[in-house]
């Protein structure tokens, strides 16, 4: 501002516009793009930086230029009177100012009882599946065990179909705990979608997390993808999905530990946060 200048006071000086700050970053976006495409492209783009240099410099070099703009009309504000006698309070337990989003979750053990709930879902839909195709209820259990011992894939199915005490520990392992985790994630995401979770539990995510197993398996483990028929194997996520979803939502839920101001959190008195303790009842 020149304050040997006066100006209406209905007009305010402000900088005047201009379009040389985006010709400059163009002008450098053209150099460096030069250097995947041609040559003549960075041209250009020096050609624009220069010109955007000396163009910006000459708007505020040696006085930078200004302009008047009408100023808009503002009332004159009212000065704050209050009658309160007392210090309003914030309810700070209540409407949580910046609160942490979701405001309730449900408990960890919801998703231990979701986990394992889908688990034996999961695990009647599989040996079904093993005895309607395979014969053997052993089947879908071995297959799972693979995950650990890869070369038993190359046996002959007949291994597969048959049972072994170590296998079984194994697979029932990997089932048991990764289901519990899967339950564990689902009681932290339902409360996110209010809006029918058990659609997104239950059929979306399943259907996400074995489309990304189908296209990764034929690299990770190229035996397993062959074993394994994709059509029963999303049956059997599904499944977990739904009975998952439908015992976490049913589970009562807690409210998250939010940011609460220092004086909450300490114990101290203060005036507008903490309530004042009343006389009348010290006096009792």
């Amino acid at each position: 501002m020149r304050p040997h200048e006066t100006h209406p006071k209905d007009q305010v000086e402000l900088p005047a516009p201009t379009a040389w700050p985006v010709i400059l970053a163009f002008g450098l976006t053209l150099v460096f793009a030069g250097l995947l495409t041609s040559a003549a492209v960075s041209a250009l783009g020096a050609v624009l930086t220069l010109a955007g240099c000396v163009g910006w410099f000459r708007q505020v070099l040696p006085v930078q230029q200004h302009e008047m703009v009408p100023a808009p009309h503002v009332a004159e504000a009212a000065p704050v009177v209050t009658e309160t006698p007392d210090v309003a309070r914030m309810k700070v337990f209540r409407d949580f100012h910046r609160a942490r989003i979701p405001i309730e979750i449900y408990p960890a053990a919801a998703g231990v009882k979701g986990g394992l709930a889908g688990s034996v879902a999961m695990a009647v839909l599989a040996c079904l599946h093993g005895v309607i195709s395979h014969g053997s209820i052993w089947f879908p259990i071995n297959l799972l065990a693979a995950i650990v011992f890869q070369n038993s894939l190359a046996l002959p199915e007949s291994y597969i179909n048959s049972f072994h005490p170590l296998l079984l520990l194994v697979a029932s392992l990997l089932h048991i705990v990764t289901s519990i985790l899967v339950g564990l994630l689902y009681g932290v995401m339902l409360p996110m979608f209010p809006r029918r979770p058990i659609i997104l539990g239950g059929l979306i995510a399943p259907v996400l997390w074995s489309g990304l197993l189908y296209t990764s398996l034929g690299i990770i483990n190229p035996l397993l993808d062959q074993r394994i028929e994709w059509s029963w194997f999303v049956a059997s996520q599904i499944g977990f999905g739904v009975v998952a979803g439908l015992v976490v939502v049913r589970q009562q839920r807690v409210k998250t530990r939010q940011f609460m101001p220092l004086a909450v959190l300490a114990g101290i008195e203060a005036p507008g946060i903490l309530e004042e303790k009343d006389e009348r009842s010290e006096e009792k």
